[in-house]
């Protein structure tokens, strides 16, 4: 026997070419190394060209073709080079004129060149075939409608798997995905497990049905393994076809009643990480445009599957670490009722610096209140704040007054930071953030406010270091800030100094801790937040502690918390974290919780040392804010300028302290304002009469004035000046 040769009873078969030549079919080849198209005879006479062969360059064979039948031509191919298939299309042959004169269709094989990426050679046939193949639907050939349609659809399909967040949302978003000229009825998405195959999720089955699917070994022979294990999809055409490629699994397939199915991989980055099924209930050709259509779905599919599965394992362990970190607020304490509320940021890494913590002190009576903000929104963030609160607990544990709390947590914190940045830039102390790879070179600080409270007396010891003031919420809706002493933020000087002062929750107040993201989320400034916030305390009916937690959050972070924003233009948002200490109103039995009762009496209690004249400004906040909804406007001006006038005297012509005490009775439109000034010196005061140019010696008089009371008190040590205003209706 002859090579090339057939025995056929002595007679050789002709060469390839004479036989393609005789049923009018050509052949060529496309170099797209070169850009050079090979034609013989035949292929260059359906191309319109004379009957010879000839080699022509990319652009002079694209001239022959029509513009859309081109533009198809590209993705046919790419397609065939990711299946390993044939490339098939069909294509309409143009004169010079522009006029069609012929269709043709072309088969051929893509074959790579070597190991160059994206380097092949098309080998294969043109053969005239009519313009419209009998029974063939609209899709089968390219037209413009169609294209169109596909584009549109591959776009808004792309855009919403893109916006989908979790695996759920994907799988949504791909069982609603009406394809141009056909629609699958049935779907399933599977995953990979070690050597098995899961249903990560189905559409347009019942439930149940994946059952026999579930846990599937990838050894078997079913196409979505198949699809797995050799990274290639899978068409069936008919049942027949499903049938005699895998008989061994046709029987779970048979009974969905389904006539064509494709088995597409699921590819990230080169690996696959699973399948797609589409199924249809009627017989469905698999064209290269539906196959186009169904290989790019499948790609975006794999693409939205592998981010939302990393975000979900992002959430789940940063969740994690979150609530290991936060704890419970613990037992119910007699006298007190406590609520708490952590919001990580809104976008990034879900974990950040905010902290609070409650922690059971020495001698079983009283508890320590915690709540602070590690500079950074990151994993270091998370774990400084960690360590920072363990050793907070510690400090508090010893036994320590809440300054030396916050001195022992500032030295503490300087020196896990200065350590870090020793390790990253070989210097000690170096803080310049020139680090090596060694280590990090990122110093940060934290704010803090360590309140310890006595629920029997309602005494609070408060240290601050550099963190917001707390709040508090008078039993009649009144809402002030406690102004306290404070220091430098922790990390910062590891001998910074953390005064106390002391504050008294009387039977019925609320007081409210946070950090600054519950103020200025929303592009709110301190002023703005506050004011935002305080609506919320003014609405709050005092009979759910934990639902004014909800609302404050909600004011800030909710759908509608930014209809009217603040007058910021930077709107990043940050943590939330938030304390709420409510002291439980008389005649409440001791039960903690509710503070429903609404006491006439707003009071505070301030003490302004000599040291520092700078908290006169501070009390005059605080009484325009206990005068909030004060009827005479005047009346509140003339308090404040007496106010001021009083505790300035103080300060210039004694050598003690100032203690104010700020006393507001009755209904409204008919409350008795008293305000007491006293000093530890047993020198009166006396009314005089200063000259037009004397700097002093009008305190008196201007009370006389103003007031329509007022008075001196000798006491046992000191002596106390006072003064009253009556509040007149509203007209």
């Amino acid at each position: 026997m002859r090579t090339g040769s057939q025995d056929t009873g002595g007679a050789a078969l002709p060469p390839a070419g004479d036989i393609l030549a005789l049923i009018a079919t050509g052949f060529w080849r496309w170099d797209s190394a070169t850009g050079l198209v090979t034609l013989d005879a035949e292929a260059a006479r359906l191309l319109g060209l004379p009957a010879e062969p000839v080699t022509l360059t990319e652009a002079g064979v694209r001239s022959r073709f029509h513009p859309v039948d081109w533009n198809e031509i590209h993705g046919i191919v790419n397609l065939a080079v990711a299946e390993g298939t044939l490339a098939e299309a069909r294509l309409r042959i143009m004169d010079e004129q522009g006029q069609v004169i012929r269709t043709v269709r072309s088969r051929s094989k893509p074959v790579l060149a070597g190991d160059t990426a994206g380097q092949y050679e098309l080998i294969g046939t043109l053969q005239e075939v009519s313009d419209s193949a009998p029974g063939s639907a609209a899709r089968t050939p390219v037209t413009g409608d169609w294209r169109r349609s596909r584009e549109a659809f591959l776009l808004d399909a792309g855009r919403a798997l893109a916006e989908a967040r979790s695996t759920a949302e994907v799988l949504r978003v791909a069982a609603g995905l009406s394809m141009p000229g056909f629609e699958p009825d049935g779907l399933a998405v599977f995953g990979v497990r070690g050597d098995r195959l899961t249903i990560i999720g189905h559409h347009g089955q019942q439930p149940g049905d994946e059952g026999p699917f579930t846990e599937m070994s990838l050894a078997t022979d079913y196409p979505a393994a198949d699809v797995v294990r050799h990274g290639r999809a899978v068409y069936l055409s008919t049942p027949a076809e499903y049938k005699n490629r895998y008989p061994a699994t046709w029987p779970l397939a048979e009974r969905f009643r389904r006539e064509s199915w494709a088995f597409l991989p699921l590819t990230v980055a080169g690996r696959t990480i699973g399948a797609w099924m589409a199924a249809f209930r009627y017989p469905v050709q698999f064209t290269p445009d539906e196959r186009s259509v169904l290989t790019t779905v499948a790609r975006m599919l794999a693409q939205a599957l592998s981010r939302a599965g990393i975000a979900e394992s992002e959430r789940e362990l940063t969740d994690g670490l979150q609530r290991s970190m936060l704890p419970t607020l613990g037992p119910d304490i007699p006298g007190l009722a406590l609520a708490a509320r952590y919001v990580p940021t809104g976008g990034g890494l879900q974990v950040g610096g905010d902290w609070y913590d409650m922690i059971p002190l020495p001698g079983g009576r009283r508890i320590a209140l915690v709540i602070g903000d590690v500079q950074g929104h990151d994993v270091r963030a998370a774990g400084l704040m960690g360590q920072l609160r363990i050793a907070l607990r510690a400090y508090a544990a010893e036994g320590h007054r809440p300054d030396a709390v916050l001195a022992r947590a500032s030295r503490f914190l300087t020196g896990i930071t200065d350590s870090q940045t020793y390790g990253s830039s070989g210097g000690p102390g170096s803080r310049s953030g020139e680090g090596t790879a060694g280590g990090t070179a990122d110093p940060r600080f934290a704010t803090c406010l360590y309140v310890e409270a006595d629920p029997t007396t309602g005494v609070l010891e408060i240290a601050r270091a550099g963190h917001p003031d707390p709040v508090v919420r008078i039993g009649d809706g009144t809402v002030v800030v406690r102004p306290t002493e404070g220091g430098l933020p922790l990390g910062i000087d590891p001998d910074a100094d953390y005064p106390t002062t002391r504050v008294v929750l009387e039977p019925g107040e609320t007081m409210m801790l946070c950090t600054d993201g519950l103020i200025e989320t929303g592009g709110h400034d301190l002023d703005s937040g506050w004011s935002r916030l305080r609506k919320v305390l003014e609405r709050y009916g005092g009979d759910n502690l934990e639902q004014l937690a909800d609302e404050l959050v909600q004011a800030v972070h909710g759908p509608t918390s930014h209809y009217s924003t603040g007058p910021l233009a930077d709107r990043r948002e940050d943590d939330i974290a938030v304390v709420l200490l409510c002291r439980a109103a008389v005649g409440e039995g001791g039960a903690a919780g509710t503070g429903t009762a609404r006491p006439r009496l707003r009071r505070f209690l301030l003490t302004v040392q000599q040291a520092e004249p700078e908290r006169i400004a501070g009390a005059r906040q605080q009484l325009r804010e206990l005068l909030h909804d004060w009827t005479e406007p005047e009346q509140v001006d003339s308090a404040v300028l007496m106010v001021s006038e009083m505790l300035t005297n103080v300060l210039v012509h004694t050598d003690g302290d100032a203690l104010l005490l700020v006393e507001a009775q009755g209904e409204v439109g008919e409350r008795r304002l008293r305000v007491e000034v006293a000093d530890g010196s047993d020198e009166l005061p006396h009314k005089r009469h200063p000259g037009e140019l004397a700097s002093s010696g009008r305190g008196l008089v201007l009370m006389e004035l103003l007031a329509e009371a007022w008075g001196v008190t000798p006491r046992g040590e000191g002596k106390s000046i006072w003064f009253e205003l009556h509040e007149s209706p509203a007209p």
